[in-house]
């Protein structure tokens, strides 16, 4: 999920109310706009996984009744459809559902879609209990800015008891990665400590602090991946999404590690043939990417050896959306001149 410029007034005071609306609004306000929809329907992996997970599984959509949490254009409601669903309710806070509404219009679709505006947990359903909830709620880092809480509320609330959900299971990843050029570009000593004559170090925390969406090079990786946590949305509950949990990668090559970066894979284990889609550097670009958190210390490695560690993370108390992360990381070996540990925290907002 992309950032686009609010057009939003800046926030002033501490009312932390306000401060909740007005991120709640920075974040609907920007799905408003052609740009985010466009890059989704274009993400290959996202939309092919989601339309494939449907149509190879017409058993379980003919004559149901669907939700489709977060809709925007209503490609997945239309993809239901198409595979048989008795009547698919789509219902999306930002205003790009009236241009779904025309999509839905010129394709036939209007008896068989109803598109409501408005938060999930506030709106009414024409029915009382839907057989299958659809929805691409992941964000970057899978949780950033991801629509999973209302994901899980639709659930308690709508679905019912035998009922489906595309996708149900959602894994993070992390790994090593050697990135020593690009971390000195981002937050290196001289690029902070003058600037245009001035010393700018105070905003080299800031910048270590702020994780990296990108596209890692496969080469890069230093470590084998280590899988942290996996939600299983039948089972998973919004406090499950603050959590800390231990990791341990293992180098598998001499190198540097300037950074560890984390990617998310999806299952949409209901279907007859299970299938999946992974956002890690290993496989085709997704417009996720990968989520880099540059650490303050390099740690060599050699072949064979493990980094430890412990990942927390947690929404802000600002805004649910954001995120405040923490990485713990140790590397103990037998050369006791390269042993190393320390903890960094980062905030995606």
């Amino acid at each position: 999920m992309a950032n686009n410029a609010s057009s939003q007034p800046p926030l002033t005071g501490q009312d932390p109310l306000a401060a909740m609306a007005h991120s709640e609004a920075h974040y609907f306000n920007s799905y408003n706009h052609h740009g985010i929809h466009e890059e989704m329907l274009k993400d290959e992996v996202r939309t092919r996984s989601y339309r494939d997970a449907i149509y190879q599984n017409r058993h379980l959509f003919k004559d149901k009744i669907v939700l489709d949490v977060g809709c925007g254009t209503g490609i997945l409601s239309m993809f239901a459809v198409r595979a048989g669903a008795k009547h698919v309710v789509g219902v999306d806070m930002s205003t790009i559902i009236d241009k779904a509404k025309e999509i839905v219009e010129v394709n036939g679709m209007t008896s068989q879609i109803t598109l409501i505006q408005g938060k999930m947990e506030e709106v009414k359903l024409p029915f009382d209990k839907v057989d299958i909830i659809v929805s691409e709620w992941m964000g970057y880092f899978l949780l950033y800015e991801s629509m999973l809480d209302t994901v899980l509320y639709a659930r308690d609330r709508y679905l019912n008891k035998d009922g489906l959900i595309f996708p149900d299971t959602a894994t993070i990843h992390m790994a090593g990665i050697e990135d020593g050029d690009y971390k000195e570009e981002k937050i290196g000593c001289e690029l902070w400590d003058n600037v245009w004559g001035f010393d700018y170090s105070p905003l080299k925390h800031t910048a270590l602090s702020e994780p990296l969406v990108d596209t890692v090079d496969m080469k890069a990786v230093v470590t084998d991946p280590a899988t942290v946590i996996k939600f299983d949305l039948y089972t998973v509950t919004a406090d499950d999404l603050a959590f800390s949990m231990p990791f341990q990668l293992q180098a598998r090559r001499n190198d540097f590690v300037h950074a560890l970066i984390a990617w998310f894979d999806i299952e949409f284990a209901a279907c007859h043939k299970p299938i999946k889609f992974s956002t890690g550097p290993h496989t085709k670009y997704t417009h996720w990417k990968q989520t880099v958190f540059y650490i303050p210390t390099v740690l060599t490695v050699t072949d064979g050896e493990y980094i430890s560690g412990v990942l927390e993370t947690k929404p802000n108390t600002k805004n649910r959306r954001d995120l405040d992360i923490k990485v713990t990381y140790k590397l103990e070996t037998d050369d006791i001149t390269r042993n190393a540990e320390g903890q960094a925290e980062y905030k995606m907002c």
